[in-house]
């Protein structure tokens, strides 16, 4: 498995996934909303919103061990009585 890098967290931008962080934790369901790049620190940040909430998490990209993207259909099923 290759590192996750700027280049695949531009493909979930928008997108509802599980980040599996390389300390072993999972967040889970959360939309990338956004990267934030801080030439100062020479570091690149992570903006996903959970599901559900307003307020942002702010992960470094380099906690991130790989990204698994979810499927919003088998959540949001629909009542067709």
């Amino acid at each position: 498995m290759e590192k996750f890098s700027l280049n695949m967290a531009k493909a979930f931008l928008g997108k509802n996934v599980n980040l599996h962080l390389k300390d072993g934790s999972v967040i889970v369901n959360v939309q990338v909303s956004e990267l934030q790049k801080d030439d100062f620190k020479r570091e690149t940040f992570v903006k996903c919103i959970a599901y559900g909430k307003k307020d942002e998490l702010v992960i470094p990209l380099r906690s991130i061990a790989w990204a698994e993207q979810l499927n919003l259909s088998l959540f949001l099923a629909t009542n067709n009585d």
